[in-house]
C-alpha cells in the first residue's frame, strides 16, 4: 500500500507539472523550464521559436493559433508550441535557431526543420503528413465532401486498384509533398459523385476551374508538375500567405504586375492578362504586386521603380542572377501583355540592367561613387588597383561598414594607382558582376583586371592589407558562400 501510495503521489506530480504547461489560443508557451516536460507528455510537437518586435513571426501568430485550435478541434496528437527566443536564448541555440521565425518539428524524440506554408492549413497539412499516411482514405461521399469543403485545394486519387502501379506513384507523390491534402478512394459512390473515371487524379480547388483532372503520363515527375501549376490560381495576388508558393515554387519565370489597389488597377487590367495567363501556364507564374503595401516597397526598389511608376508590369527570371526584364511601353493592355511575354518566352528580349545618373560629385570624396554608366572606365582602368563595395543602402552591415570605408578611401587618397569606390547594387546592375549578399567587395587589379573577392574582417587594417597585397590577403577562397542570411539581396529578403 506504501509504494502504491508513493506511485500515486509521483504520477499526480507528474500530472500537474505537465498540466501547468501555459496556452495562448491553444498554442503551448514553452520555456526553458517545462520545455522537457512538454516533449516528454507530447509525441508531436511543432516549435516555433520567435521575436516579440519580429513582423514575419507577428504575421504568423494569428494563422499559428488558428491551426493549433484546429488540431485540437480534430483531436489531433500534434500539438502547436512557441518560445520566445528573446527570453529562452539557451534553447534557441540549442536548436540553431539563426532568424526569427524558426519552426522545427518534435517527431517523438527526433527533431527535423519545418519547411511548409505560414497559412493555418499550410500548417496543418503538413504535420498531418508527417504523423499520419501519405493520403487519407475515403469510404464515403460524405468524407469525400467534408474533406474537399475543408480546404483550398485537395488531390484524390480515384483507384479501383490499390495495388496499381498508377496508384502506387500516387502515394509516393503524396508523400513527397507536405503542403497539400491527398486522398485516395475506391469508393463506387464517390466515383459517381465526383464522375471519376478508374486511374485518374482530380484536383478539387476553391478558385478558377474547381476541378482539374491529369491526364499526362503517370510518372513521379509529370504528376508532380501538374500538382505545381494547378494548385496556384492563374494569376496569384502576392502577400505573405502566398509568398512563400511563389517565390520557392518549381515555376522560376514571373511576369509581376504592380497595381494598386486603392486606384482600382486590379478591376482594370487583371482581366487583361488572363488571355496570356493561361497560354503560358506552366511556363511562367503570373503575378499581382499591390504597389500601395508598404512592405512592398522594397520588391519595387529592387526592380528600381517606385511607387509612382505604377501601374507597370516586368518579368523576373529566378536563377542566380535574377535577370529582370522591362518592356518597350507602358501598356498594360492585353495585346501588350501578351507581346511582352511572348517575346520573353522566345528569347527575343535583352536583360534590362538598372543604373543611376552619374552624381557630378562622384569623384569629390575619396570614396567615388560608382554606377552603372562609369563602372567600366573606373574599376577596369589597368593602370590603378581598384577596390569597389557593392552595398545596399538599407543594408545594416554596410552601414557599420562605412566609417571604415571612409577611413580606407583617406588612406589611400594620395596614391595615384590606388582607388577606393563603392556601387549601390540596389540601383545599379553589371552583367558582369553577380553580388549575392551585401556587402561585397572586389579588388581589380591593374594589369589584369582580374576580380578578387575580400573575405577577411571588414577592419581598416584587414582591408588595408588586401589593397596592399594586390588581393593576396585576406582573399576569398574559391566556391565561398557568405553565411549572412540578413545580407541577402532584397528578393530575398522579402520571402
Amino acid at each position: 500500500m506504501k509504494l502504491a501510495g508513493f506511485l500515486f503521489v509521483v504520477c499526480c506530480l507528474a500530472l500537474s507539472s505537465a498540466e501547468e504547461i501555459e496556452k495562448e489560443e491553444e498554442v503551448l508557451v514553452l520555456t526553458t523550464k517545462n520545455f522537457d516536460d512538454a516533449v516528454k507528455q507530447f509525441d508531436y510537437i511543432l516549435l516555433e521559436f520567435y521575436a516579440p518586435w519580429c513582423g514575419h513571426c507577428k504575421a504568423l501568430a494569428p494563422e499559428y493559433a488558428k491551426a493549433a485550435q484546429a488540431l485540437v478541434k480534430d483531436g489531433s496528437e500534434v500539438k502547436l508550441a512557441k518560445i520566445d527566443a528573446t527570453k529562452e536564448p539557451s534553447l534557441a541555440e540549442k536548436h540553431g535557431v539563426r532568424g526569427y521565425p524558426t519552426l522545427k518539428f518534435m517527431k517523438k524524440g527526433n527533431l527535423i526543420d519545418y519547411n511548409g506554408g505560414r497559412q493555418a492549413d499550410d500548417i496543418i497539412n503538413w504535420v498531418t503528413k508527417k504523423t499520419g499516411p501519405p493520403a487519407k482514405e475515403l469510404t464515403s461521399v460524405d468524407d469525400a465532401k467534408s474533406l474537399i469543403d475543408a480546404h483550398n485545394v485537395v488531390i484524390v486519387g480515384f483507384f479501383k486498384d490499390a495495388a496499381s502501379d498508377a496508384a502506387k506513384v500516387f502515394i509516393d507523390v503524396a508523400n513527397s509533398i507536405d503542403d497539400h491534402v491527398f486522398a485516395i478512394t475506391s469508393d463506387d459512390k464517390i466515383f459517381e459523385e465526383y464522375k471519376a473515371e478508374d486511374g485518374k487524379i482530380v484536383l478539387f480547388k476553391k478558385f478558377d476551374e474547381g476541378k482539374v483532372v491529369f491526364d499526362g503520363e503517370f510518372v513521379a515527375d509529370k504528376v508532380k508538375e501538374f500538382i505545381t501549376v494547378e494548385s496556384l490560381p492563374l494569376i496569384v495576388d502576392f502577400n505573405q500567405e502566398t509568398a512563400q508558393k511563389i517565390f520557392g515554387g518549381e515555376i522560376k519565370s514571373h511576369l509581376l504586375l504592380f497595381l494598386s489597389k486603392k486606384e482600382g488597377h486590379y478591376e482594370s487590367y487583371v482581366e487583361g492578362v488572363k488571355e496570356t495567363a493561361q497560354k503560358y501556364k506552366g511556363q511562367i507564374l503570373f503575378v499581382t504586386i499591390d504597389g500601395d503595401e508598404t512592405d512592398h516597397e522594397r520588391i519595387l526598389e529592387f526592380f528600381g521603380m517606385k511607387k509612382d511608376n505604377v501601374p507597370a508590369m516586368r518579368i523576373i527570371k529566378l536563377e542566380q542572377d535574377m535577370s529582370k526584364y522591362k518592356p518597350e511601353t507602358d501598356k498594360l493592355d492585353a495585346e501588350s501583355i501578351m507581346k511582352f511575354v511572348t517575346d520573353f518566352a522566345e528569347g527575343n528580349l535583352k536583360r534590362h540592367l538598372l543604373t543611376q545618373d552619374l552624381p557630378e560629385d562622384w569623384d569629390k570624396e575619396s570614396v567615388k561613387i560608382l554606377v552603372g554608366t562609369n563602372f567600366a572606365d573606373i574599376a577596369l582602368d589597368k593602370t590603378k588597383n581598384v577596390l569597389v563595395e557593392f552595398y545596399a543602402p538599407w543594408c545594416g552591415h554596410c552601414k557599420q561598414l562605412e566609417p571604415i570605408y571612409k577611413e580606407l578611401g583617406d588612406k589611400f587618397a594620395s596614391m595615384d594607382d590606388v582607388v577606393i569606390a563603392k556601387m549601390d547594387s540596389t540601383a545599379n546592375e553589371l552583367e558582369e558582376v553577380k553580388v549575392n549578399s551585401f556587402p561585397t567587395i572586389y579588388l581589380y587589379k591593374k594589369e589584369t583586371n582580374e576580380a578578387i573577392e575580400y573575405s577577411g574582417e571588414r577592419t581598416l587594417e584587414g582591408l588595408s592589407k588586401f589593397v596592399e597585397s594586390g588581393g593576396e590577403v585576406g582573399k576569398a577562397p574559391e566556391e565561398a558562400q557568405d553565411e549572412d542570411e540578413d545580407d541577402d539581396v532584397p528578393i530575398k529578403e522579402e520571402l
